[in-house]
This record gives C-alpha cells, structure tokens and sequence, in this order.
C-alpha cells in the first residue's frame, strides 16, 4: 500500500517513514508519541506526514498562469475545486541512503500539462538527541524556471489530553483570512486582539484553526519555534529557517462522526495558499538551481 517503511532509532526517539508520500507515519519520545500516527498498509489519512510539493496548500480552481500560458492542475479537493498539497504525496519515494538514525529519499517530477517542470527532490530524515531533523531540496533539471513551494503535513500531538486543553505559543503577528467555504485567501490581518493571537502561550480551547501565519518572530540564529504543551506538563514542538516565512496550522476539526481534533497541524511553508496565483512569497527556481527547506520535530 505504502511502499516500504523505514524505521530510525535515536537515544529516546524513534521514526517510522514510508515511501509513500515520503511520509512520516510515527515518532516517538520515550514510547509516546509526538504526531498522529498511521497504519503503514492502510491509505494516508488526511495526508499526515507527507511532503507536499512543488506547492503547499492551495491552488484555486488549479489553474495558474504561468509566462502567458493559463495551465490547469488536477482538482484532488473537489468539493472546493481546488489542487491541493501538490503533486508528490501519492509517489512512492525512492531510497537513496539509509543507516539507523539517518535516511535519504528522492523522487522526480517529469513534465506534466499542468505543470510542464522537471524537478528532483530530495528529502533527508535525520534523527538525533534533539529531535527529527527533515531536510528537502528541490532541483531544477529542466530549461525554464519553475515555481515551486514546499512543506510538510504532519499533526503533532502534546499529549493524552483533549486538544482543547493543549496550551500553543505561535510567534506569529498576522495571519490570512479564509473564505469559509474554499479557504481560499482574502487578506492579511494582525493577530492583535483576535482569536488567533497566541504570541503569549494560552489554551486552545474552542477555537478553530485552519490559517496561514506569518510575520514570524526568529531567534538570532535564524530559527522559529511553536511549542504546544498539555495540562501534565508534556509538549511537543517544531522548528524551521527562514526558507519558510509561513506556517499552517490547523486543529484538524472533523464533523461527527469523523475523529475530531486528534492533533494540531503544523505545516512550515515556503509560500501561502495560492501562491501560484498570487505570487506571494513564491520561489521561482531557475534551470540548474536548487531550493532547501528544513524543519525539525522535537519533545517539549
């Protein structure tokens, strides 16, 4: 169903990846676990874990225009008729490289009518005393250049407790307004005095996320953190460079009788939804060049 699985083995962690998706099925912290996890021979449910590339979120009505040329990309969210998570998720990912703590994937995307570029990717699992490191590049073999972005879809997990009782810090001072019925954007808003502002760790309670954040505060090093802790004192977090000056976060809010809120969605993008259109943030890979974006998943 999904390939092979690779299992990584670190001090107190442990991942499991799949080919599929080059996805992340589980890993854990002294036998708990830090993301929702999967069953390896069963379909990837609500693509956790995997790569979305070569863009994140949304594209609307999956079409784009690119060079004066309007292409159309399949419509994988139908209900919103939109393209969704990109074009990589579904691919069996191949093995490059692997040891116990350390593994190497790669996949190609070949000229396509929606999208006429030819990458190579890259996606390198690391697993150390300080978490699961994840690293994607992003190649431009062909003659043209490319837009491109790139994120992961995992849905961490602070603990047993309810996801309402989870405490979440996100140093972000904006984020995009949705349509309700597409989430599709409509414009940049502050944080300040809105539901979303979690610049000072508080509950999570009712409220429900699915948005893009940016204006992001980094450390002096270049990185940014989002901690989310449960009432017992446990917590999981999530790090990343400036390659992705966006981050998605979802509750992952479910109509009955679907599992609600199993985790939170935390989704480093290089770009906002949309971005094809938009050409927000939109990295725009020439021939020959190559793009990185890197993430780590850590125990709070």
């Amino acid at each position: 169903m999904n390939g092979e699985e690779f299992r990584l083995v670190a001090g107190d962690y442990t991942a499991s990846v799949v080919q599929r998706g080059g996805a992340l099925r589980q890993l854990t912290y002294q036998g708990r676990d830090l993301v929702v996890p999967f069953d390896a021979a069963a379909p990837i449910p609500d693509y956790r874990g995997i790569i979305a590339a070569p863009w994140p979120n949304r594209i609307a009505d999956g079409s784009y225009r690119h060079d004066g040329t309007v292409l159309h990309l399949p419509l994988n969210e139908p209900a919103r008729r939109t393209a969704l998570h990109g074009l990589v998720f579904n691919q069996l990912w191949t093995l490059q490289a692997g040891s116990s703590d350390s593994l190497s994937l790669s996949c190609e995307l070949g000229d396509s009518p929606g999208y006429p570029f030819r990458l190579a990717l890259q996606l390198d699992y690391q697993l150390d005393s300080g978490g699961l490191h994840t690293t994607v590049t992003a190649r431009n073999l062909g003659k043209h250049t490319a837009p491109y972005g790139v994120c992961p879809h995992p849905y961490l997990l602070a603990g047993p407790a309810p996801l309402d009782e989870w405490v979440l810090e996100l140093p972000a001072e904006s984020f995009l307004e949705v349509t309700t019925d597409r989430l599709l954007p409509i414009a940049m808003l502050p944080v300040a005095g809105r539901e979303f502002d979690f610049r000072t760790p508080r509950t999570i309670g009712a409220t429900e996320i699915d948005h893009a954040f940016t204006d992001i505060k980094y450390d002096d090093d270049g990185t940014a953190r989002v901690v989310v802790r449960e009432p017992s004192g446990t917590g999981v977090g999530m790090s990343w460079d400036r390659n992705s000056p966006w981050l998605q976060v979802h509750t992952a809010d479910k109509p009955a009788p679907m599992p609600n809120r199993l985790g939170l969605a935390l989704e480093p993008m290089t770009c906002p939804p949309d971005a094809f259109n938009s050409g927000r943030d939109l990295v725009r890979l020439e021939a020959g060049s190559v793009h990185e974006a890197r993430w780590s998943i850590f125990a709070a």
